[in-house]
Parts: structure tokens; sequence; C-alpha cells
């Protein structure tokens, strides 16, 4: 994100509070700090994991299958994955299975779920509780009660901005958050994601809502399918419908994903990026699941929460695992799992390359265009956000929010 003509046209993001089940939960969604060795809340994968998609993903540490290159030196994540998207072999993973918070990448279940009911020229006009359950401190894209807006442009301000406004309204078109929650957790267990377990719809860290690595990008896999999804993942901005603050004119919304966009100090645009999903909360820390197209093979990679506190560090850490990814690939690297339910799970899954054939993805007509957005804003992006909108005086925006009540979120 630039925040280079922004001003008035961003709404503040920052620490939210959420009291459940008599435990605070403080969570950070875009205003978040990049997290330190001491933010993490656990240190160790459990002892016993998943071995869904075969038995070498349930083991701790970092693997890969015969014929693989060097994985890249330094990486902190807690846990990551890299997987063909063509084939649906997993290539290399570390703690692919860990159950951990998400953040913002769990909107990809979301849209998975929601994104074909609604048609996407349905127009809804937005009401004041439509945001009930909506955590203090949510991301926000800029939606307004009492404006009207088309579906189509709700799912650019989640997969842009991650708004989590957005996302609110769109459950309430849904039948509201606990029915789209319900329907989440049903589409997750449909896919064979069995780490997940959904609190709210947005990722909004929640006690108990984990995901995992191998569940994201199961997520993202399945959601690239749908033509819609794989051409919002991949817009680098677009127009949003203003509001008061703006006078009634649209405002420019930039896509979040730095390794799509380059902004912010986190090196050049990644060639072929497809994007997906970003997102980062106080638990959560960083998280990220990219997937790019070299020479018509696609490869996923899923991050999450980068020990490491530089700047920027999930982005590198998912460019670096990407080459790698494609570099495995290349040499014939044997897998060690698949991302296909049906296939067995077992040792034979990493004796050979899989043969499994598939046809041209929906993402591949957009594979080198921009594409994702979600809450992984820096701190010092969010500090400056913040002055914009106490300059710019959105008073609608803090009166919304103190209007407000904590409930699903």
């Amino acid at each position: 994100m630039q925040l280079r003509d922004h001003a008035l046209r961003k709404p503040l993001t920052g620490i939210a509070a959420l009291t459940v089940m008599a435990a605070v939960t403080m969570t950070m969604t875009a205003a978040g700090r990049a997290p330190g060795l001491a933010q993490s809340p656990v240190r160790r994968p459990p002892a016993q994991m998943s071995a869904v998609g075969g038995e070498q993903l349930s083991r701790p540490g970092p693997q890969t299958g015969p014929g693989a290159p060097a994985l890249p030196s330094g990486l902190s994540a807690l846990s990551w994955m890299v997987s063909d998207g063509d084939s649906d072999d997993v290539l290399g993973a570390q703690n692919p299975h860990w159950p951990l918070p998400p953040a913002s990448t769990l909107k990809t279940l979301f849209a998975d779920t929601v994104l074909p009911k609604i048609p996407q020229d349905e127009v809804h006009r937005v009401v004041e509780s439509d945001f009930d359950g909506m955590g203090e401190g949510s991301s926000e894209v800029g939606v307004m009660p009492g404006q009207t807006y088309r579906v189509s442009d709700l799912w650019l301000g989640v997969f842009l901005r991650s708004g989590n406004d957005a996302v609110h309204v769109l459950a309430a078109m849904n039948g509201g958050v606990a029915t789209t929650v319900q329907q989440m957790q049903a589409e997750a267990a449909s896919l064979g994601a069995h780490d997940t377990h959904v609190v709210s719809p947005d990722g909004y860290d929640m006690p108990g809502q984990v995901s995992s690595a191998y569940d994201l990008t199961l997520f993202a896999l399945h959601g690239l399918k749908n033509p819609v999804f794989a051409k919002d993942c991949s817009t680098a901005s677009s127009e949003f419908p203003g509001g008061p603050s703006t006078k009634g004119k649209p405002f420019e919304i930039d896509n979040t994903n730095r390794l799509l966009t380059g902004f912010d100090g986190a090196g050049p645009t990644y060639p072929g990026l497809i994007g997906v999903k970003n997102g980062y909360t106080t638990n959560a820390g960083n998280t990220v699941i990219e997937a790019a197209r070299h020479d018509g093979h696609t490869m996923l990679v899923t991050v999450m929460n980068p020990q490491n506190p530089e700047r920027n560090e999930v982005y590198k850490e998912a460019r670096e695992l990407l080459d790698w990814g494609f570099n495995a690939e290349a040499h014939g690297a044997h897998p060690i799992g698949t991302l296909d339910a049906a296939r067995p799970a077992s040792s034979d899954t990493a004796a050979k390359p899989s043969t499994k054939s598939s046809p041209a993805p929906a993402w591949a007509a957009s594979a080198n265009a921009a594409g994702t957005a979600d809450t992984s804003a820096s701190y010092a992006e969010a500090t400056a956000a913040a002055v914009a909108v106490a300059v710019g005086g959105t008073l609608l925006f803090a009166r919304r929010r103190r209007a407000r009540r904590r409930g699903n979120l």
C-alpha cells in the first residue's frame, strides 16, 4: 500500500480489545507491528499433527522429497507449505498441519463459501445492524450505512483492503454472522480442511479460531477455480464508492500485497504473481497465501508467522519459497504429500510425482495481473493513516465505531 493521496479515503485501523469467555484477546489488524519473537503465542508444534495428504506432512520440522533442491536458508516461519497447483502435489513443508491463528487469510474460506451464493450485480443498502459483531479496530474499506453498494464492489473491498466492514455486510446478506460461520465450517470440512475451526468470518483474532498452512492452501486452490475469486484476488487497484468524507466521489483502493506491488521496500514485484491473501493480527503474526504462474505452471505457497522480526519478512520468505518451488518442480523433485483428499495418504504419495492432469485453471488468464490484498499493513502505514483520518475529520467512521457493540468478533 502507498499512502500518496489516500488521506480522507482509508479508515483508521488499530489495536482492538475484545473480551470473550472472560479472556481478553488483543488484536491489531492492518495497523499491526511486525511480530517479534516474544509476541508469538506458541513456540513448538504439537507432538502429533494430522497426516491428511500424506504421513510425511505430520512430521515436525522442514520436509522435502528426493531430488528436491536445498531449502532457502533462514526460513523462520512457524509453518509453511509449497504446493504444485496443477498436480496437487505438496513439494515441501514445515509443520503444515499446525493449527495456528490465520488472520485475514481466513477470508479465502469466507469467499469460497459466500461468493457463489450472492449475484455480483445485486445491490444492497447498508444499515447499521449489518456491522453487528464486527471487532473494534478492524481493518475497513469504508463501507457506510445508508449507502447502496453492488456486491461486486463489496468483494473488491474484501480482497483489496481486507475490509471487515465489507465482510460483515456480505455476511448479513448471507443470513448473518452465525449462519455464515456454520457454512464456512461445513465448507472447510467438504474440502478436507480438518485443522480449521471458524469463529469469525473475517479472521479477526478469536479464542479457538485456527487454521493451518495445509488448509489455507486448500482454500486458495479451491477459490482460484472461481473466475470472480481469481479476478478479484489478482486486482492491484480499483475504485470504491465514496461517501461523505469524499463528497460522494469514488476513491482508489490499493492491494496491500507487497509481493505483488513492491511497495514499502518489499522488493520488485514477483513475476507471474496471481496473489491470493495476506493478513496480520497480534496472535497470528504475519500470514500470507501466494500463488504464481511461470511458463504455464502454477505454484502455491502459504507462510504463517515468521519469527524473524525484519520488515517484510513474510514476503521475503514467500518469495524464496516460490522460487524454491519452481526450481523443485523443474528438477523433478518427488512430492511429500498431496492436496487431493481422494488420493491415498500413504508413503506411495512420496514415491513418485503425480501424473494427474487438470484443465486450464481459471486464474491462468490473470496470472500476470496484479493481485491480492489484506490486513498486513505496517505500523508506519497505520500511523500515517491515523493522522490522515484525524486531519480529515471522518467523524462518521468514529461515530459508527462508538455505536458498535462487541458480538461474534
